[in-house]
């Protein structure tokens, strides 16, 4: 097999991208990868088929192509040659200790670069820290019902201090068993300071130069904010600085509800707080499938969380403590006002510090970095994974990708990234979880759609907890009944979503989800259930049968 590059015009889309990725995969090619970003497409071609035969079928695809020259397929890197490190990482978070972890066991010499607190987003300010409060919040919730499990309360409120010194202490410890310890374990340096490149080749720390034969460039996303007027103005919170309060407000405005909104909201509104959360949006989720929308939101209002939606932003402005957001909805100005005001509404990617102009890297409209399949940028002897891509935000998919650029950048494997199933969680109650396509997805991509959705009231487990607002939704392709996406929203349903990633995954169909023994009184039952429901109703059969 040979290896090709050819500039092509006419590219506008990732549509497009497959057209051209279908037309060379047509006359033999391997390995396609084109972007429309880039004008090009690579590709491999084994050595009976000429090149003038890519060029053809790109052309009969109406696209223009342009000059073809033969590229090198990437090599192992020689370790231990010239340069300072075979892999210079910026970043100290989940992709970066993937990377660093197996550049290690190939034998590479390794050094991170980290400008704060090693460990990255995950374990220092995301998942963990949010995660152990919300337990506490859910804790407190129950004590409503059950007061002999409450927390400790001052004159009926909850006592946040001790609960972030307990979470601090939490973070200290995870942040040094999953991180610290490991440099020395596994032998790679740590270097303190901000990285920028001054070339190609060569980054600069504390105004000392380091070479490198391969970058990996981690460093992750920070929270950020919307064109607001006065927002700049007022002391609001992003999802960092609001898991140091010390006290729990009376009154919590959330603008975003998205998953990090929802999750902080609920966290908030078990702690004690009148949370109301905003949105520009009509609808609820709307990237997720109706039903789960709906799902949701009957939940949230049940729960006497406020929901503002289809919020259009006018100000926002600050008297004394009291922060007042000023919207219009359905024509009508409205204010809200709360005692602390969260901004979440999404992230931007950590990239402005690097000069990446110096080194070649190309990024996107939001200055995220941007990469081909291998994980590899405009320059391929740097690579990039995890937030700073603008890819699925979850630390286990960065550290997948993290895993991927050791493969290739050290051990030339030339490894694909594929998440085509990716599972995701939002830890609100009922949780959410989905994998796969939905509904819209599958019939964008041309499958003719069966789908099965099934309410939380028919699954008996929600039953005999007394929580019924939820629902089992499966995805599957009506002429075969291969399951393509699974989304739920229920008690523990992130914890179901990996037998479904797996279903999604490896291509079950609905018949071998019914065929599966599934224990009773479990959510997971539910996932045979929904099966179930293509074709019977559920309600009508006696517990356990098929």
């Amino acid at each position: 097999m040979h290896k090709f590059k050819i500039n092509i015009q006419g590219m506008t889309c990732t549509g497009c991208e497959e057209h051209v990725a279908v037309a060379l995969e047509n006359i033999g090619a391997r390995n396609i990868e084109a972007s429309f970003r880039r004008g090009e497409a690579v590709f491999e071609l084994p050595d009976d088929i000429g090149v003038e035969s890519a060029k053809k079928a790109i052309d009969e695809a109406k696209y223009q192509p342009g000059e073809i020259k033969e590229v090198q397929s990437e090599e192992k890197v020689v370790l231990g040659d010239e340069g300072d490190y075979d892999l210079l990482i910026i970043g100290s978070g989940g992709a970066a200790f993937s990377a660093a972890i197996k550049s290690v066991e190939y034998g590479a010499k390794v050094a991170m670069i980290e400008r704060g607190t090693v460990g990255g987003t995950c374990v220092n300010i995301g998942c963990v820290p949010s995660k152990t409060l919300l337990r506490a919040g859910e804790i407190n919730h129950l004590a409503k019902v059950n007061p002999f499990i409450g927390l400790q309360t001052s004159a009926g409120e909850v006592e946040l201090a001790p609960l972030v010194k307990q979470k601090d202490e939490l973070v200290s410890e995870l942040r040094n068993q999953k991180y610290v310890n490991l440099i020395d374990e596994y032998g790679f340096d740590l270097i303190e300071g901000e990285a920028k490149f001054v070339d190609e080749n060569t980054v600069e720390v504390n105004g000392k130069k380091l070479s490198a034969k391969r970058f990996l460039i981690a460093t992750g996303a920070s929270p950020s904010l919307p064109p607001i007027s006065g927002l700049k103005e007022v002391d609001y919170l992003t999802s960092t600085t609001l898991l140091e309060l010390k006290k729990v407000p009376k009154r919590l405005t959330v603008i975003g509800s998205g998953y990090i909104g929802m999750e902080l909201g609920r966290l908030f509104h078990n702690l004690g707080s009148e949370v109301t959360l905003m949105q520009r949006s009509e609808r609820l989720l709307k990237e997720y499938d109706p039903e789960i929308s709906e799902a949701v939101e009957k939940a949230l209002i049940e729960q006497g969380i406020n929901l503002v939606k289809g919020a259009a932003f006018e100000r926002v402005e600050q008297d004394g403590e009291i922060k007042k957001v000023h919207v219009t909805v359905d024509g009508k100005k409205k204010v809200v006002e709360s005692e602390q005001l969260l901004v979440a509404t999404g992230r931007k990617p950590n990239t402005d510090a690097l000069n990446l102009s110096a080194a070649g890297v190309e990024v996107g409209k939001r200055k995220e970095i941007l990469i081909n399949d291998y994980a590899r940028t405009s320059n391929e002897k740097i690579y990039a994974a995890g937030d700073v891509t603008l890819g699925p935000q979850f630390v286990y998919v960065a550290a997948y990708e993290g895993g991927i650029v050791a493969d290739n950048a050290i051990g030339g494997l030339n490894k694909k990234l594929d998440l085509s199933v990716v599972p995701g969680v939002t830890f609100t109650n009922p949780s959410i979880a989905t994998v796969g396509l939905t509904e819209e997805q599958a019939k964008e991509k041309g499958y003719e759609v069966k789908k099965s959705v099934l309410p939380l009231d028919a699954v008996p487990r929600a039953i005999v907890n007394h929580e019924t607002t939820g629902v089992f939704k499966l995805v599957a392709d009506a002429k075969t009944l291969k399951v393509l996406g699974v989304h739920i929203v229920s008690e523990n349903a992130g914890d179901v979503i990996y037998a479904a990633t797996l279903a999604v995954k490896f291509g079950l169909t609905v018949e071998d989800l019914k065929d599966s023994l599934a224990p009773y009184l479990t959510m997971a039952e539910g996932l045979k259930l929904a099966a179930l429901t293509f074709d019977k109703d559920v309600s009508k059969l006696s517990c356990c049968a098929g």
